[in-house]
């Protein structure tokens, strides 16, 4: 982009006359009271300038097929679930002979298990798999059985889950980019100029060959997960590397994931889970801690910072250990259930809080039984703000949606659908949670940083005091600027 844009008339946040925003080569340039700026585009804007936002935790081709999909969240039993899935498959094309799927089952609360049965009595010899909402767990009928190639009585968990989102996210090139582009549309119509990408594929790849074809709508960091480590380190990709000619998609974190999820009861606990017994009574440490100390040394040493999926107390424990014995930078990703000592080793080790707020919203009355007595500490915003801990906000889209407004709702109000706030005590304030979806690290722009943009018609401080969240959450975006660029006009 040549040339200066200025934007006109918008007010920064907390202030009441407007201001002009001179942007040039991608950068802000200028700030200055309304009519003192000059530009050879100008653009007028009415509305609260705040720095652009970032999810911090995505799994994007996941999150764009994840419409195309069958809904069954709301259902309360399994066979509540497979009702749903049988008026879809009556939809369903005759010719389509790949698996039927379904997804955002919580079985958690449910009073019989999803079993392949249940599926088999609506769907016959349709191979139909029904991925779980945190993604830990799909459920298959007989038939998608026996298209996979495994044994048991419908649910898998963990890597065996996970080896048949694989093979469900094996779609075509062509197919897969479309998608992932209109994702990313709809995202920065949201505000959303940044995503931290976590898919279990070789990101860098797909990355490169869509920033090739098209500019996408957002910054991208790639995650880099164990099984590409050798690759990565080979090829010499470094935490914060581009990975196109603008610089746009950038090498990110490297992934590990450590333990399960609350839903599953798979997340590795101190205390073991009301009603299990035996090995598994505490969830799963699915990376051994010395093992997670050598790749944490080894991803160090090959340049990349390091994010490791703990949501347990017991897991978050472990992965603290091994930041502080292997010195990596990086994250612990969703932090559901934190120890009391381990609230101030985030500032301590310099290790940030990748939180997923709106998780709390979804989990809150399984936390209640499972974590009961517990859940003080569970999603504890707050206390890892007064610890000096470094907050990153994110959806783990589509765990939940790409839309940073959710999850600055539900950090700030920890309530929705009407409901009493869930621990209230562990609530964010709006700058606090605005600033940790911004890379910039607070709520006003400034000279010199990116012109990575967003102008909302609502003030945010404001919305904040609509006690429902609902106010936040359907925050109205007027514009978003990528590096210069429009991404999104309102």
């Amino acid at each position: 982009m040549t040339g200066t844009t200025l934007l006109r008339g918008a007010r920064l946040l907390g202030g009441e006359a407007p201001v002009d925003v001179e942007v040039s080569a991608g950068v802000i340039t200028r700030i200055v009271a309304a009519g003192d700026g000059h530009g050879d585009e100008v653009l007028e804007v009415d509305g609260v300038l705040l720095p652009g936002l970032w999810d911090n935790h995505v799994h994007l081709g996941q999150w764009a097929a994840y419409s195309r999909r069958l809904d069954v969240s709301a259902a309360e039993s399994p066979f509540a679930a497979a009702t749903a899935i049988g008026e879809g498959l009556r939809s369903r094309p005759v010719d389509d002979e790949g698996p039927f799927v379904a997804v955002g089952f919580r079985d958690a609360l449910w009073t019989d298990a999803p079993v392949a049965a249940i599926l088999d009595a609506v769907a016959g010899d349709v191979p139909v798999v029904v991925v779980s909402a945190d993604l830990h767990a799909v459920w298959l009928s007989t038939a998608a059985l026996r298209r996979f190639g495994v044994e048991g009585d419908g649910l898998l968990r963990e890597e065996d889950a996970f080896a048949v989102h694989r093979t469900l996210d094996d779609l075509d090139d062509v197919t897969l980019d479309r998608w992932v582009a209109q994702a990313g549309r709809r995202a920065a119509a949201r505000g959303v100029v940044g995503v931290v990408d976590l898919e279990m594929t070789w990101g860098p790849g797909h990355w490169r060959r869509r920033a090739a074809e098209a500019p996408p709508a957002h910054r991208v960091e790639v995650g880099i997960y164990p099984q590409h480590l050798d690759r990565a380190i080979a090829e010499g990709l470094r935490t914060g590397d581009a990975l196109d000619e603008d610089g746009l998609v950038t090498v990110g974190p490297f992934k590990v994931i450590t333990d399960g999820s609350l839903n599953t009861r798979t997340a590795h606990c101190v205390d073991p889970y009301p009603g299990l017994h035996g090995a598994g009574a505490r969830g799963m440490q699915t990376v051994p801690p010395d093992d997670l100390v050598d790749l944490l040394t080894r991803a160090r040493a090959g340049g990349l910072r390091a994010a490791v999926h703990a949501i347990g107390d017991r897991a978050g424990t472990i992965a603290l250990d091994a930041f502080e014995t292997s010195g990596c930078a990086g994250s612990v990703e969703h932090a559901q259930l934190l120890t009391a000592s381990d609230v101030p080793r985030f500032a301590a080790l310099g290790v940030t809080a990748s939180v997923q707020p709106e998780h709390a919203m979804d989990d809150r009355d399984v936390a209640d039984r499972y974590w009961s007595g517990r859940t003080e500490r569970s999603f504890p915003l707050a206390s890892l703000v007064r610890s000096g801990a470094r907050l990153a906000l994110g959806s783990d889209a589509p765990v939940a949606p790409l839309d940073p407004w959710i999850a600055i709702a539900a950090a700030v109000i920890r309530t929705r659908d009407g409901r009493t706030p869930w621990h209230p005590e562990q609530a964010i304030d709006v700058d606090t949670a605005l600033a940790a979806s911004a890379r910039v690290g607070r709520v006003r722009p400034q000279a010199g940083d990116p012109a990575d943009l967003v102008v909302v018609a609502d003030d945010p401080r404001a919305a904040a005091t609509d006690a429902t969240g609902d106010r936040l959450r359907a925050m109205p975006v007027a514009l978003t600027m990528l590096a210069g660029r429009l991404t999104h006009r309102g």
